[in-house]
Formats: C-alpha cells, structure tokens, sequence
C-alpha cells in the first residue's frame, strides 16, 4: 500500500500540514485526491518537457483517471522519470508511484472515487486548453483578470469544488447548508491560488509562466485575493454553522490562516515573501485552540 503520509510531505507545503488533522477515512481520501491533482500540476508545469509533449501526458493521465487498471502505467511513469518533467525530487518520487496512487483509488468507495476523478478529469481538461493556448516551448502567459481567474478555477476552484462534496459525504449533517457551501466554495480555492501567484510570480516567470499579465495590475489582484479570502471565512462560517467537525473546520482554516499571513507577507515584501516556520506553528496553534474552544461552547 502506498504511503500517502509521505508522499505528502514531499510534495506539499501546505497541505501536508492540514490533511492529518482529518478523521479517517475522509484523511485518507483527500490526502489522495492531494497527489492525483498535484500529479496534473506536475505535467501541466513541466518546465522541461515542450507543449506537445505536456498535451501529450495529460490525455494519457485522463485516459490512466477512465481506466486506473489498465495496462501500461508502470511504463507511462518510467517514460515521464526518464525525461523528467522537473527537478523536483518530491513530484519525481510521485510520478514514480503512479501505479500505487491508482491502485488507492480504485480502492476508495464507488461514490467518492466517482467525486475524486470527475473533478479531477475537470481540471486535466482545462489544463490541457491552457497548455495548448501557450508557445510550442511550453511557456504561458495570461492576459487579462478574467484570464487569471478562469485559469485559477481550472487548477484551484475545482479543488475546492471537490473537497466541498466529500465533506457532505462524509458528513450528511452539512447537508442543510449544501448551497451556500457549493456557492462560495470556488471563492475558497480560488483565494489560495491566487496567493500562490502572488508569492511565486518572480519565479513563476523564470519558469516561463506569466499568469499576472499586462492587462491586470498587481494591487487588482491583490484586492482579489483578499476578497476570495474573506469569501473563504464565510465559507468557514458556513461549516460551523451546519455543525462540521472539529476536523473539518482545522482542515479549512489552516491554508486559509496561512494564506492570509502569506498575503501580508507579499504585500509588504514583495514576491518570495514567506511566513517563517516559527509564524507557522503558532497558526497551527491558534487554529488547533480555536476549533478547540469552539468543540467545548458547542
């Protein structure tokens, strides 16, 4: 069996953080569906591979997401790590891992892997119209805020669209608050992401990635990001008020504390800002009291 837990800590830095505060099964399920989403970031980024070659491995992802049995995927993985897609060790090890990955999701129960890969197939296609818009090189650069946005709901919105239906299968009780957790849960991963962009954008455009192009002016998306921000606490809000688990609520409120810290970061030292480590484990702190203290007044 594949361990998810390490494959996380290679990958994420954020998320390796929230995923083990969940309950099992719903920990095991999301960590999963983690690694299948950061396994299309990795080909859709592959800052060595052409456009072509980026199509090219992202419709054979789709077709591996159709049909995870079949046959052909230890062979796809060793084709992407002998011309490796990036340096990254970590994306290198998840890429290795394919077969494992797809083995844990055929595993989970019908109803979620059907939630996992329907958003996950969402997000490949979308990418693959993002890749093919980009130079033969495999370079991108946006144009416009509604560019930018409907690129971070391809990689981000429908994250948050797919974590917000496995909370209602994992806890039937948020039911009576499904539509305005489905209305504001696009707000959420959108916000990351653009947080993300902000932070990475020096970087980002080494990389041959403009996703901030001429037409946006940064302190517009910066306002954006606050407001996707504050949409994420209201969304929050909502999981308290429906009666989410104490698990739920600190799964959500960790990247989106660390977000807005990042945020504060960037607005003051330009990209590349980081939260420190030390600023980092007095969030978790705060965030573990709060759901806390909230648990205890319930």
């Amino acid at each position: 069996m594949v361990n998810l837990h390490e494959l996380l800590e290679r990958t994420s830095r954020t998320f390796a953080l929230a995923i083990p505060v969940l309950q099992e099964p719903l920990r095991r399920h999301v960590g999963l569906a983690y690694l299948l989403f950061r396994i299309a970031d990795t080909l859709e980024d592959a800052t060595s591979w052409s456009q072509a070659e980026r199509v090219e491995a992202l419709g054979d992802f789709a077709s591996l997401l159709r049909a995870p049995l079949a046959g052909g995927r230890r062979e796809l993985a060793e084709r992407w790590i002998e011309g490796p897609p990036c340096p990254h060790a970590g994306y290198l090890g998840l890429l290795r891992a394919l077969p494992q990955v797809l083995d844990a999701l055929v595993e989970m129960p019908h109803a979620t892997r059907e939630i996992v890969t329907s958003h996950l197939l969402r997000t490949v296609h979308g990418m693959v119209a993002f890749v093919q818009r980009g130079r033969a090189d495999g370079s991108l650069a946006l144009s416009d805020e509604a560019d930018l946005l409907d690129y971070c709901y391809v990689v981000a919105g429908i994250v948050g669209e797919m974590l917000t239906e496995m909370f209602l299968e994992a806890e039937p009780v948020l039911g009576s608050h499904s539509g305005p957790l489905r209305r504001t849960a696009r707000q959420f991963g959108e916000g990351l992401q653009l947080v993300n962009i902000l932070r990475d954008a020096g970087e980002d455009a080494q990389a041959g990635r403009v996703y901030i192009g001429r037409g946006v002016a940064r302190p517009q998306v910066m306002a954006r990001a606050r407001r996707d921000l504050r949409e994420a606490e209201a969304y929050v809000e909502t999981l308290r008020q429906a009666g989410a688990s104490r698990e739920i609520l600190a799964f959500c409120l960790i990247p989106l504390r660390l977000a807005s810290a990042t945020l504060l970061a960037v607005d003051q030292d330009g990209p590349g800002a980081k939260v420190s480590r030390a600023a980092v484990g007095r969030i978790i702190a705060s965030v573990n009291v709060e759901v806390a203290e909230e648990a205890i007044t319930a």
